[in-house]
């Protein structure tokens, strides 16, 4: 929104700045460390908008070297159930506003859902919880800005060569570094501790080479948007979300009708008796890993593209990509999309009743009453112990 008024102050009350917001909503005010308050003036608001959770305060804490980010999410006024008069105007604002919220949250639970993809096949083949695969996720998001703004090429074709670089990679991790540790027999629990120690290695090094800055790709950063009766939003938006959703239907359909993808899936069920079939298990879960580092890479480009880059985005969504991962059913690739989907319908549609920065709390919560309910996930099967 254009021309909202933003004034930062210290945490003691000195002036810092005052800006207005552009025209996509966004402002910037350069700091030292420390921590500070910022406040919007509700005065420069349209008559009808208000501050979601009606709170115009933030008090934000940067430290040197980085940026921290501070949202004030905006609603029209009366979203809450309040009414707007007896025309029945602050009913229609709510389900305006309800469905402008599932279409955010769909867009969410696609970007999920890719990265989730990846992991959920890893899982399956190996029996790896990955805490790395959100650094894979940043990973595609890095490399795709580095070759649009560092090497000045479209973002289209620069990130075609993201997602080949993130598959790539993906290859070189399993045949350089997990492969060596299987054959060595280390076990899962140690692998998963790991995983935690190279996302922290990777997390660092991209923020040597990239900086703790937030940053936006060269194109495709401001467009205006397009409205579908309470929906508006802008075309990469549509565009995106459906190479994502053609993404994960290929990928699932390849996996129940190619001849690698049933061998994958037998790897998934029994290693031992798939290699005795003479299927060459390291040969399967090098594809795997070469085809989840190529997903995870798209996943951290659609996600830059929804928002900034920074070098912990992937870090952000790790907690809701293993939710989806949970939700749906371990292992399973449709079993990932359907959660995931869950998990970013939630969170977003959730907002309409609790703050935004508690709605990834209500979708954990949801992640627990249903594996309460069901341990296997929505799509998982039940396994027999013993």
């Amino acid at each position: 929104m254009n021309g909202v008024k933003i004034v930062v102050t210290t945490e003691g009350g000195q002036p810092v700045k005052e800006v207005t917001t552009n025209a996509q909503g966004t402002w910037e005010v350069p700091t030292d460390k420390g921590k500070f308050k910022v406040t919007l003036d509700p005065n420069s608001l349209p008559k009808n908008a208000e501050v979601r959770g009606g709170s115009n305060v933030r008090t934000p804490t940067v430290f040197e070297g980085n940026c921290s980010t501070v949202l004030f999410a905006l609603q029209a006024k009366g979203v809450a159930g309040q009414p707007q008069g007896d025309d029945g105007s602050g009913e229609s604002s709510v389900w305006d506003t309800a469905a402008q919220l599932a279409f955010e949250g769909l867009n969410l639970g696609l970007i999920i859902a890719l990265a989730a993809l990846g992991l959920s096949l890893i899982y399956g083949t190996t029996g790896l919880t990955n805490f790395a695969h959100g650094e894979l996720v940043t990973l595609g998001a890095v490399l795709a800005y580095m070759f649009n703004v560092g090497f000045g090429l479209h973002l289209i074709p620069a990130a075609v060569l993201a997602v080949a670089l993130g598959g790539a990679f993906g290859y070189a991790q399993d045949r350089l570094f997990w492969g060596q540790l299987r054959k060595r027999g280390t076990g899962i629990v140690a692998m998963m501790i790991v995983s935690i120690g190279v996302a922290l290695v990777m997390r660092y090094v991209m923020l040597i080479f990239f900086g703790g800055q937030n940053e936006a790709y060269a194109q495709y950063t401001a467009q205006p948007g397009i409205e579908f009766g309470p929906i508006s939003a802008a075309p990469k938006n549509f565009v995106a979300m459906g190479i994502e959703l053609a993404v994960l239907l290929l990928v699932g359909f390849a996996l129940l009708r190619t001849r690698t993808g049933k061998a994958a899936r037998a790897v998934s069920d029994n290693p031992a008796l798939a290699a005795s079939s003479g299927i060459n298990v390291d040969r399967v879960i090098r594809i795997i890993w070469t085809l989840g580092g190529a997903i995870a890479a798209l996943a951290g480009i659609m996600l830059g593209l929804s928002q900034n880059l920074k070098y912990t985005m992937g870090q952000d969504i790790l907690l809701l990509i293993f939710a989806g991962v949970t939700l749906g059913g371990l292992g399973t690739a449709f079993g990932a999309l359907v959660g995931s989907l869950v998990v970013g319908l939630f969170i977003q549609v959730s907002t309409l009743w609790v703050p935004p920065e508690l709605k990834s709390v209500g979708a954990l919560v949801v992640l627990i009453i249903v594996l309460l309910v069901r341990p296997q996930g929505i799509l998982g099967r039940r396994e027999r112990i013993g």
